[in-house]
């Protein structure tokens, strides 16, 4: 057995997308390497709809697959195949966009105006960028959640973990996705693929990713109103943290205790042609993929051919 040691740790950057959806983006549109098989992860996390409502209207993807976790509110989706859905509290949905699709996500928030939740975009190998579009829509009642005896708590959204497997299925690239939450002060030991792509990503309380007999953070100044400080800094809400190499993550939990995704994939180690929502092999590929935008064949309506699928080939909708 091996830790982890962390590589690395970024705080989530804020941006718009969309019609002006403010969020947080913790990696995206960089090296495409550096996460393989993910391209990009944005924190949708907002309690004002002024924020939020003007939501993502009609836009492309192709070549990939983006994954919404939502933790409060709903989101409204419909796509260019006619098909309507709603995501909410708890839910995910699993989009493979394969050889193409058109689609709005509309956030409404709940009562209080919150709309908080992920999206995480991961590529497709080119044997499956063509493939149909997939969708996997996944109630929160459908996703287990796993406790340990120290009161350590994991929903479980896809791959295996502590003995219970996600109900997500069929992803290229056979990624674990959980929701983590550590009770306070808490050292917690967590299984990972040795060779998998690694990261975590904190959005509640703060801790360590590294073997301590105490959660402290390293020693840092800090100037507040005027004066340092010496402060021992955790890792806190908004900040991505990156893995070497081992089949173990260790995390200390501070004293609010900390939540967070922990996510990895295997890499498909191929080239990357990105621009915006699309992404192919090539500049070529990712030319065409514009023609077709620009001459109307991108879509290809349900039973023009045979090829891709999978088990829930039902369609249902996301950006």
């Amino acid at each position: 057995m091996s830790f982890r040691p962390v590589t690395k740790t970024v705080k989530a950057q804020p941006t718009m997308e969309g019609a002006g959806v403010h969020l947080h983006r913790a990696f995206g549109f960089g090296d495409p390497d550096e996460s393989d098989p993910f391209l990009l992860l944005d924190d949708f996390r907002n309690d004002s709809p002024a924020l939020y409502k003007r939501g993502f209207p009609w836009h492309p993807h192709r070549g990939i697959e983006t994954i919404t976790y939502v933790l409060e509110g709903t989101v409204e989706h419909s796509d260019s195949l006619g098909n309507k859905g709603k995501l909410g509290p708890g839910s995910v949905q699993w989009m493979t966009a394969g050889r193409g699709i058109l689609h709005q996500e509309m956030p409404l928030g709940n009562a209080k105006g919150q709309m908080h939740g992920f999206q995480l975009w991961a590529n497709l190998p080119a044997s499956l960028k063509m493939t149909k579009p997939r969708y996997q829509d996944v109630q929160g009642s459908e996703i287990e959640t796993v406790v340990d005896d120290d009161g350590t708590s994991v929903r479980v959204i896809t791959g295996k973990f502590w003995g219970k497997r996600g109900p997500v299925d069929g992803i290229a690239a056979d990624p674990l996705y959980l929701d983590v939450s550590v009770p306070p002060n808490t050292r917690k030991v967590l299984p990972v693929d040795t060779y998998a792509n690694t990261f975590a990503y904190v959005f509640a309380g703060g801790g360590l990713f590294r073997d301590a007999s105490h959660p402290e953070g390293v020693l840092v100044e800090k100037e507040f109103d005027g004066r340092e400080l010496n402060l021992r800094d955790m890792t806190g809400n908004r900040t991505l943290v990156r893995f070497g190499t081992g089949n173990e993550i260790v995390v200390n939990s501070g004293p609010e205790g900390i939540r967070f995704l922990l996510v990895s994939g295997q890499p498909i180690r191929e080239p990357v042609a990105w621009h915006g929502p699309i992404v192919m092999n090539t500049r070529a590929e990712l030319e065409k993929a514009f023609r077709e935008l620009n001459n109307g064949t991108f879509i290809r309506q349900p039973g023009s051919d045979n090829r891709g699928g999978g088990r829930n080939d039902r369609p249902r909708g996301r950006r």
